[in-house]
């Protein structure tokens, strides 16, 4: 099965404002994740409940950074994501997503970030 670049990042979009339901029907029955306040193997249901809250991510940009499919029913792709907490706060980071393909379509089973520094706005002169 070969992976569409696009619908993945549609997924990965959604993943960033999706709500319960969506983590619910698009991760994995496990998902192994990697960030610096927590990291392990969650089930679906405790991965799903960490999308609580509707609109948590605003003017999100992604940048491909490349993908690879080390297998026909398995992918992995990196990004630049810059976004907007719900708060206002910038953030940025290089994220790592894996999926694998189900009969359901294709699920999310690894995702990490590395945040790094937002870019300072620069002064007008």
């Amino acid at each position: 099965m070969a992976a569409n670049r696009d619908e993945l990042l549609e997924l990965e979009r959604a993943f960033w404002t999706g709500n319960q339901d969506f983590f619910a029907e698009n991760a994995d029955r496990e998902c192994l994740v990697a960030f610096p306040d927590m990291a392990g193997v969650m089930s679906n249901a405790d991965l799903a409940a960490t999308a609580k809250k509707p609109n948590r991510w605003r003017n999100l940009e992604m940048k491909l950074q490349g993908m690879v499919e080390p297998g026909s029913d398995i992918v992995v792709l990196t990004y630049e994501a810059k976004a907007i907490r719900e708060n206002g706060e910038p953030y940025s980071a290089l994220v790592s997503t894996g999926y694998v393909h189900r009969l359901q379509g294709w699920k999310m089973m690894f995702h990490a970030h590395t945040p790094t520094k937002p870019e300072a706005k620069k002064a007008k002169s």
